[in-house]
This record gives C-alpha cells, structure tokens and sequence, in this order.
C-alpha cells in the first residue's frame, strides 16, 4: 500500500515542502529510503524500526520503500523521522486517519520511540507557517521561547505513541505550561555611555549610528576608548521585536551556538585571527558566520587592520544588501547578515602616528601599507568616520551629568519609529532604497546646489553622496525634523568623509564637545 505526510525541509534559513511518500509491498525484508537522503537520513532506518518494534509493531516480510520528494532536493538530519514513522503506520494500515496536506511531522525518534528535539527546530516552525501550514505535530524545545502564531496549530508531542493516539481521537496534549520567561537586558554592567569618560563627540556620533543603522570607523591610538565605546553600543540599541528575536535564534540553532533567550540585540566580537569561513559562514554543509549570529544586532571588528584583506573584502556584500550567499558544489544558500558594522583600528603599526605624547617608529611607507590593508570599496562602506584622541581625565572626570544608555536608547527609539512610520515598514535610513529616501525626504533647490559643490571640489563618488543624505536624514529624525536640515546636511559631511589623524572637524549640537 501506499500513503503520503507532509514535513519541511530546510535549505539555510529557507524552507521548503516535502512530501514523505511510504510504500509497503509483501515480499523479503528490505527497507530502503530515496530522494537524496544524506547519512544520517539513511540512519533514519534503524531507530524508525526499533521505535515501531517497541510499540508493538511488526515489520516483518514487507518491503518498504520511502521517497522524499522533491528527489532532487538533498536531504540532511533526523528530522524526517517521525513522518516516515507516520506515513509507515498509514501504508501498512496500523494507522487509521486521514491527514491533510497542510498537517506537518518534524522529529527525530528515539529508539524507545520518543520523540527527540532536533538542529533547525525553530527555522523549520517559520518556514511551516510561511508555506501555510496548519498544524504541526513537533517535540518541545526548553530552549526555544514560547512560540504563538495565528492560523498554526502546535501540538507538542513526547513520543510516537502520543501522535498516533492525537490522530486517531485518543489522546489530547496538556495545557503548556507558564510560558518560558525572557532574559530581559536592561543593565549592561559597566557597558553603559554614563561610564564613558570623556569622548561627547563620539558618543553622539554613535547614537547617530544606532538611530539609522549606520557603519562606523573608529580610529586612534591604543587606549584612547574605542572597544569600550563600542562594548557599550549595544546598550543604546532598542530591543528586537518578537519577529526579530525568532530570525535570531533561527541562526544561532542553525550554527548550533548556544544562545540567551533575551530581547537585545546580538553583539558579536571575533578576533582578528579568527578565519573567513567562521566569520561569512560556510564549511562543508554551510552554516551561519559571525556576520549572520551578528544578525539585528552588531558586528565588532577590534583592529580590523589584522584581519586577512580576503577575509575583509568578503563582508562588502552583507554591507550593501544585508545577505550572504554561500555556494557549494552541492547547494548555494543564503543567510541573512543585516548588522551594524563597528570597526576599530590605530592609525599606524605601532599606533601612535600624530601622537603628541608618544612617538611614532613606523615609516610613512609603513602607515600607508597597514591603512591600505582597507580596501577603497570597503572604507567607502562606512557611513561615519571618527578619529580620537586621548581623553585627559583629569579634566573630564569633573563632568557632571553624564548621559545613561537608556535615556539615549529612548531618543534612538523615538527616530526609529519616525522612521518606520515614515516608510511603512521595519527599515533605517542606513538600508533603505535610495530612490525611497529622496521621495519620502526631498532636498530644496539650495541643499542641491550645496552638496553639488562640494561633490566637485572634493571629488567625490555618488556612494559618498548618499551616505552623506542617509546621515542627514538620521540627524534630522534626531531632532524631530520631518524634512532634512541644512545644519544636518553640513553635520553629516564632517561625519562621512575622511580627514587626515586627529582633526577637530566634526560640527556638534549645542552642548557637545569636539573631538
């Protein structure tokens, strides 16, 4: 006899329909599995006869055979192995229900006939409502949050017996339980600005950054403040929405990377001798990078000079569309990579170039080959260029009323939704179409005429245009602004282009200091 379920398959963070076909035919003991199955697939043969054998089920002279459909989709992990148990129980009548097409089975078995969690879990529940489906029949997962979705019916299930007492009217799945609490961040220790000494200018130019969505080059010598400026970004940052927050821990489950339940942002800080495939992702059977864990949140780069070029040119792709494709002989995937770039780089080998304290050893060709290791399209990427200095302490540390993360979080909330609102959609000046941007925030004929000028005395490209117009935007939201500012446009300029070590170029609000 023949019969037929469905599950999903998953190809990256896609998913995708598979039909789980079983035959069973009298004759010599034979069980065999078809449609590109990988190894642990064709494993999938063992623990489904021992898990029916234990529930009292015969498979003796019948020959089975089990499709995966579609046959040219290639077929990996274990979670097929509760609807081939299914679709078995259909074909050799042990099991009398009729189950429609929009029903899933996602599971691994145990020999005992539990049903086991599995890699990919969550990804596999959003792709199931996406190609609309209606109930899913899956283990529970104490690590995963507690999952609601309209039109999806959940049945949590903690072995064969309970699904096939579900399908034939004789069992019922208790209530959930209270749900999973949520890590909530709200203090980040001593990542906070309040802790910041010093450096007014820089800390604006970061809210900045986080309002839009804007990349960051950070340049100065070693201990002039940049990881902790950057170790405390996050802190400013508002906290992902439930959609968000899932996308996240899809990655992270899918590169098997233990992961807080917590509705902040993802911070993520390779080191410089971490390799390109740990960092874009990939390996034999692609999986996510730090530019994917990085997702809705940020990416730190500490001395991005030491990083391989290769490795460094790679990310000029997740910068521009927010994507990394990942191709292999046998399949391309792709992740999403949408983050914040943050980098941070001394200005020479030794670190001390234009130093007024310590003295610089490294010749100019040196200082000009160790900046070079940036290529000119990957410099180009970053919106917003600042170079620091030392802070003297002694002078700073009687500043008073140091700004908190959570009261520069509540202004960087405030653009954000100005944003959303105005382009109808979860998306920052930082990413969003260029055409959009000037229909939504058209320039007057002086502004124009203004920005034209300086494109032609100082040369630049048309990248540089726009970035300098998605700053201005981000400034103008900043304070309110529905149309973009004059002030804004010549605050956006200090910010975009690069100037030679240590000038005090950056034109700042009333009350900031210069750098």
């Amino acid at each position: 006899m023949w019969a037929k379920v469905t599950s999903i398959g998953l190809k990256g963070m896609e998913g995708y329909q598979i039909n789980v076909e079983a035959g069973t035919y009298v004759g010599n003991d034979s069980f065999k599995i078809v449609g590109l199955p990988d190894m642990a697939v064709k494993e999938s043969k063992e623990r489904i006869i021992a898990a029916l054998r234990t529930l009292g089920f015969s498979l003796l002279g019948q020959k089975i055979t089990i499709n995966l459909s579609p046959a040219d989709q290639k077929k990996m992990g274990p979670m097929f192995d509760l609807p081939m148990a299914i679709a078995l129980l259909l074909s050799l009548h042990e099991l009398e229900a009729s189950i429609p097409e929009d029903t899933c089975f996602i599971g691994a078995l145990s020999l005992d006939g539990s049903v086991q969690t599995i890699e990919g879990l969550l990804p596999a529940v959003l792709a199931a409502k996406k190609l609309g489906i209606r109930r899913i029949y899956l283990p529970n997962d104490d690590k995963l949050p507690s999952l609601h979705f309209l039109n999806l019916e959940m049945i949590y299930v903690t072995s064969l017996q309970d699904v096939i007492g579900h399908l034939s009217g004789q069992w019922s799945p208790p209530p959930l339980s209270i749900e999973k609490e949520k890590v909530e961040v709200a203090d980040f220790g001593d990542f906070d600005f309040q802790h910041v000494i010093g450096h007014s200018a820089a800390k604006y130019a970061l809210e900045i950054a986080a309002a839009g969505e804007h990349h960051v080059l950070m340049t100065g010598p070693p201990g002039c403040g940049k990881s902790m400026l950057a170790s405390s970004f996050p802190s400013i940052l508002p906290a992902l929405t439930n959609e968000a927050e899932l996308e996240v821990i899809s990655l992270y489950q899918l590169s098997q990377t233990a992961y807080t339940q917590t509705n902040m942002p993802p911070f993520r800080s390779p080191h410089h001798s971490a390799s390109g495939v740990s960092i874009i992702g990939g390996g034999q059977y692609p999986k996510p990078g730090e530019i994917s864990l990085a997702h809705r949140g940020v990416l730190f780069l500490d001395e991005i000079g030491e990083f391989s070029k290769k490795t460094l040119d790679m990310l000029r792709q997740p910068l521009e569309n927010g994507l990394i494709t990942i191709s292999r002989t046998h399949a391309t995937i792709t992740y999403p990579a949408s983050f914040i770039l943050i980098a941070a780089m001394n200005p020479c080998p030794c670190g001390y170039a234009g130093s007024k304290h310590r003295y610089c050893t490294c010749t100019p060709k040196h200082i000009l080959f160790y900046q070079n290791k940036l290529s000119g399209p990957l410099r180009d990427r970053f919106d917003i260029h600042l170079s620091l200095c030392p802070v003297d302490f002694k002078a700073e540390e009687k500043e008073k009323n140091r700004e908190s993360s959570s009261m520069i979080r509540k202004r960087v909330e405030g653009a954000r939704k100005r944003q959303y609102d105005r382009y109808g959609q979860e998306i920052c000046n930082g990413r969003v179409p260029y055409d959009q941007l000037l229909k939504t925030s058209p320039l007057t004929v002086e502004q124009q005429n203004h920005l034209q000028q300086h494109l032609i005395q100082n040369g630049w490209s048309n990248r540089t245009q726009v970035k300098i117009l998605r700053l201005a935007r981000t400034i103008s939201d900043l304070e309110g602004s529905l149309h973009i500012t004059d002030q804004s446009i010549d605050q956006a300029i200090q910010l975009s282009v690069r100037h030679r070590l240590w000038t005090k170029s950056f034109i700042c609000p009333p009350g900031v200091d210069s750098l």
